[in-house]
């Protein structure tokens, strides 16, 4: 192995606290480590929020090390409630192992699991089927509730009421990382900073119980400038499946993001140099924009292919420079019939999730804030019919300076 990852990990700012900082420096220069990151399976999808975990586990597999994807198909049932102010909705056991599935398939994009180069574990193998009170007896004993209760992933729920049905996910996290240390001789546990009471209980339980070294690390999470988890948009999460986010909306995404935090979004989120990434973050006034399309196009190459983002660069440029003829951009189809009596403007904005209610419309409209077909709109009663298509039989609305949406009319 050349360069240490943990090196690569911290000058990229992806490290935030380490259990035992030089003994995992040491163990990942000097030998194959297999560690783990668990992924709850809560959606089909993945989102922007693990993308920053995919990338960590992507530099320790290129590294040479081996990482195991957990997938949560036990612990889902629960639910954790770290960083969270309500308790997680309960899901079936079929949800959640068709999550799981789909989970599998996108990691399979980023991650080699041939030949023992990688793990795929669930764990609701050893969970589902435990036996209370031996559990309680083998792994229970091992945790102090005076300790437990000053964690910080059950302080914001303390307030409202911790069930003793969360209370339990902490040792069932645990739990996992002791059968993954024993099933693969798994010694470190990655996650992000919120998981950090979760992985010292496990970190903990395997060196009380088998007596043997373990670890554990955490990543920064991606918030904006205001603290809040990086990912969401008034249309909900941006996710990793094309189907759910598009690749041109995916794209947006990264090309809007604020200016302070472009240097930090290129060192996580792509694998450009830190020398470039420190140029590009240098970048001042209408010279980021620069630095904001080179990171946009990297994080869609990496989730979506070049070819992808080829086309979502070209459909952005072109309707920043003024064009609108690209199919990546965002549409809404009507059927004929449906404007026969015409579409007022408040619907469309509503339809095609550029505002988040009515009142919300209006209020930009109002304010001077959207175009049709490049001409600004200020009444709120407009209406269009089919003779307000262009020659090309779209209506493109253009909310603020960045957001568009076509809309077309089928046959």
């Amino acid at each position: 192995m050349s360069t240490n990852v943990y090196d690569i990990l911290k000058e990229r700012g992806f490290i935030e606290q380490t259990t035992h900082e030089d003994e995992i420096r040491e163990i990942l220069g000097k030998e194959r480590v297999t560690f783990y990151i668990g992924f709850d399976a809560t959606a089909d999808s993945l989102t922007a929020g693990h993308f920053l975990t995919v990338m960590a586990m992507m530099h320790m597999q290129r590294a040479g090390h081996r990482p195991i994807a957990l997938l949560g198909g036990g612990t889902t049932m629960i639910g954790d409630p770290s960083g969270k102010s309500d308790m997680r909705t309960i899901m079936t056991k079929e949800t959640i192992q068709h999550n799981a599935d789909c989970f599998y398939e996108q990691l399979s994009k980023f991650i080699n699991f041939d030949n023992d180069n990688a793990i795929i574990a669930n764990n609701a193998d050893w969970l589902l089927n435990l036996n209370y009170v031996e559990f309680l007896r083998e792994v229970g004993v091992h945790f102090s509730v005076n300790k437990m209760l000053t964690a910080e992933c059950y302080k914001q729920r303390m307030e409202k009421g911790l069930t003793f049905f969360e209370f339990n996910y902490m040792i069932m996290q645990s739990y996992d990382f002791l059968k993954l240390n024993q099933l693969y001789g798994c010694n470190l546990q990655l996650g992000g900073n919120d998981q950090w009471s979760n992985i010292l209980g496990g970190v903990d339980l395997i060196r009380r119980k088998e007596q043997k070294p373990a670890f554990g690390l955490t990543f920064k999470l991606l918030t904006t400038s205001e603290g809040i988890k990086m990912g969401k948009t008034m249309k909900g999460a941006v996710w990793l499946d094309p189907k759910k986010t598009s690749p041109y909306e995916f794209y947006q995404y990264w090309r809007n993001i604020e200016d302070v935090k472009v240097e930090e979004c290129l060192g996580l989120l792509t694998f450009l140099p830190m020398d470039e990434v420190r140029r590009l973050g240098a970048l001042k006034d209408a010279e980021i924009n620069h630095a904001k399309e080179v990171l946009a196009y990297e994080i869609t190459k990496i989730v979506h292919g070049e070819e992808e983002a080829n086309k979502a660069q070209e459909a952005a440029r072109a309707l920043f420079g003024g064009g609108k003829k690209s199919e990546d951009i965002p549409t809404t189809t009507y059927p004929a019939d449906r404007f026969e009596a015409g579409i007022d403007l408040i619907t469309l904005l509503v339809d095609g999730k550029m505002a988040t209610s009515r009142s919300d419309a209006r209020r930009t409209i109002e304010q001077g804030g959207v175009t049709v077909n490049e001409v600004k709109v200020t009444e709120i009663d407009k209406v269009f019919t089919p003779g307000d298509f262009d020659s090309e039989g779209a209506l493109l609305v253009k909310k603020g300076k960045k957001a568009y949406h076509c809309f077309k009319i089928t046959e």
